[in-house]
């Protein structure tokens, strides 16, 4: 009896491990680079592993705490190279300002990824204001789901004196079920076209974040990067829940790839 419980313990951890979800970020077509403290170029900007106020290891950590296990693509993404992911996330790709050689999404790039999606994979887009985002390129993958990323300026926020500008109120959301106040400044809006549908607007009625189904799978578009660990790390004033919109984000997206 013993070894039979041993064994059944056994099926369920490695049941686990073997199906744990792959939550991947792209590094491709955001392959920011700066000079390190060595002198040498180094990779920056909305890293899994990057502590600093420009990373996403507390965004990362809202995924790993659910089971997921974290990925990063720096390549193109292929049906080959996304075949083990449930989550992939594509944030703010490179303008000539960012990278003397950026990487474009191209059309290949679009197929793969819609082929990726209507097999039942879930994508987080997110985009940026549009002086700090190469939006063309982005927005022909958007298009493909019925979004499109504005050339506009949502949220702005001048300096502290005006930081109520970036704040957004949040009652019965279908994605951020816990946060009730948000700090989102300086994104752009989204249109929607077939079947997106709003999922958050500002005090303005702009859409700010998105999503529409896909086939099998799920895309969520946001229009700022907005999670990375300044906005993130307990760090805003008193009130304000952005690190409970990381959880809550990340709780939906999960939910989306088991389905």
């Amino acid at each position: 009896m013993k070894f039979k419980s041993t064994l059944t313990a056994l099926f369920f951890i490695t049941g686990f491990v073997a199906n744990a979800q792959t939550v991947t970020l792209d590094y491709y077509f955001n392959h920011e680079v700066h000079q390190g403290k060595n002198g040498k170029p180094e990779r920056f900007h909305y890293l899994w592993d990057e502590t600093d106020n420009n990373g996403f290891k507390i965004f990362g950590e809202a995924f790993t705490s659910r089971g997921a296990k974290l990925d990063t693509l720096s390549a193109m993404p292929t049906l080959d190279n996304l075949k083990n992911s449930a989550v992939y996330i594509i944030v703010d790709p490179d303008t000539k300002k960012e990278s003397p050689k950026p990487n474009y999404i191209q059309e290949d790039d679009i197929e793969n990824i819609a082929a990726w999606v209507k097999k039942g994979g879930v994508l987080l887009l997110m985009a940026n204001d549009s002086a700090n985002v190469e939006l063309p390129h982005f927005n022909n993958l958007a298009a493909k789901f019925g979004m499109r990323f504005n050339n506009d300026l949502q949220n702005h926020v001048i300096d502290d004196a005006h930081f109520e500008d970036g704040t957004i109120y949040i009652k019965n959301n279908p994605v951020l079920k816990t946060a009730g106040k948000i700090f989102m400044k300086d994104a752009c809006s989204i249109s929607l076209s077939g079947t997106a549908v709003p999922v958050l607007k500002n005090k303005e009625g702009a859409v700010i974040i998105a999503s529409t189904k896909y086939g099998k799978g799920t895309v969520l578009a946001v229009g700022d990067p907005w999670l990375y660990n300044e906005y993130v790390n307990g760090c805003l004033p008193a009130g304000y829940e952005n690190d409970k919109a990381a959880n809550d984000i990340a709780a939906w997206l999960l939910k989306q790839a088991t389905k």
